[in-house]
This record gives C-alpha cells, sequence and structure tokens, in this order.
C-alpha cells in the first residue's frame, strides 16, 4: 500500500511537472523525456509486481467452471483502446528514427506488455479462492493487488491527463498530422481511460 502511495504521489508530481514545462516551447522535449521516464518505471515496477501476484496465488483453488462475466469482457475489450494507442505510437517512434525518441516507442512497449500481463492476472486471480485455513489466514496475493490497485489509480490520471492530448505528443503529431493523430488520441484513450478504471474495480472485488 505505501509504495502504491509512493508512486501515485511521484506520478503527481511527474505530471505537475510536465504541464508546466510543455506550457514553454523551449521545454517540450524535456517535458516528454520526464514524463516518459516516469512511466516507463511505473509499468516496469507494475509488471513485476504482476508477475511475482501470479507466482503467489498459483496455490489457490482455480474454479474451472466459472464461465466469462460481463467484468471479464469490458476488461478484454477496454485493452484493444491501449493496444491501438500504444501500437500507433510504436510505429511513429520507429519510423522517426532518431536516437533521442527512442524512449517514446520503448514507453509503448513497455505499456502493452504490463496491459497485457495485469489483464491475464486479472482473469486468473478472479477465479481463484482460499480454502485451506493456511491460506484464508496468510491470503497469499493481497499486498500485491492492493499495489496494483493503487498503481492503476496512478496510470489512470496519466492515462486522463497527459495521454489523452493530443498536443503533448510532438513526435506521434508530427509523424500522423493534427487530424490523424487527434482521431486515433480520441478513439483509444476513452477505451484506455475505462480499462484502468476498470482494472481498479476488478482488483477491488479480487482484494
Amino acid at each position: 500500500l505505501f509504495v502504491g502511495i509512493l508512486i501515485l504521489v511521484l506520478t503527481i508530481i511527474s505530471l505537475i511537472l510536465f504541464f508546466v514545462l510543455i506550457s514553454r516551447p523551449d521545454f517540450v522535449a524535456l517535458a516528454v523525456t520526464e514524463v516518459t521516464i516516469c512511466e516507463l518505471l511505473i509499468y516496469g515496477t507494475a509488471t513485476i509486481a504482476t508477475l511475482i501476484g501470479m507466482i503467489q496465488i498459483r496455490h489457490l483453488q482455480y474454479d474451472w467452471y466459472r464461465s466469462f462475466s460481463l467484468d471479464d469482457i469490458l476488461l478484454v475489450g477496454a485493452q484493444t483502446g491501449s493496444f491501438l494507442y500504444n501500437i500507433f505510437t510504436v510505429i511513429a517512434g520507429h519510423f522517426t528514427l532518431r536516437s533521442d525518441d527512442m524512449l517514446v516507442p520503448l514507453n509503448a512497449l513497455a505499456s502493452i506488455v504490463q496491459t497485457a500481463c495485469q489483464t491475464l492476472f486479472i482473469l486468473d486471480a478472479s477465479r481463484r479462492q482460499a480454502i485451506t485455513p493456511e491460506h484464508l489466514r496468510k491470503k497469499p496475493g493481497r499486498e500485491i493487488v492492493t499495489f496494483m490497485l493503487v498503481v492503476n489509480l496512478a496510470m489512470w490520471a496519466i492515462s486522463t491527463l497527459e495521454k489523452s492530448r493530443a498536443e503533448s505528443h510532438p513526435i506521434q503529431l508530427n509523424f500522423y498530422g493534427l487530424w490523424a493523430w487527434t482521431i486515433i488520441t480520441h478513439v483509444s484513450m476513452p477505451l484506455a481511460i475505462f480499462y484502468r478504471f476498470h482494472s481498479t474495480v476488478c482488483l477491488c472485488e479480487i482484494w
């Protein structure tokens, strides 16, 4: 919980710095680099935490008879928004072919990996239950779920405040043009924002 809160506070500081720097033409590149590094750290930490969580919950009993619920459909469906946004970002970063812009496609790839791992973790954990007295006492994976809850709030804030603004991404804007990138952002980001919000709800239920 405390590590998650620390990451949330760092995210808020990063977003404040981003909005201060992006408003000045001389510091646009620095603003993008700063927020991209922050996102990379969050995605990396969240991916590691998710993998640890998968290992911790593997001993719990799996419910093979539970069908694909509405929550699962919404989760997988909303994930396509995040995938679309990041795939277009990877394409723009790859064809820009500038060494100082390599952080942008790398960050998008990290987001794809984190989103895929998180969805698998949620789908798996939502079908598991503690049945032995030891599992009921220890609740394996609960701390990871708590951490993921707070981190998803941080990623939701990034998606809502920073990523949803088309003008905040000069690399993609220069590659696709104003109208194309604005359309891509407005189609994919509402789904990506909903994914983060819905992931938090699903993790609450698992917790």
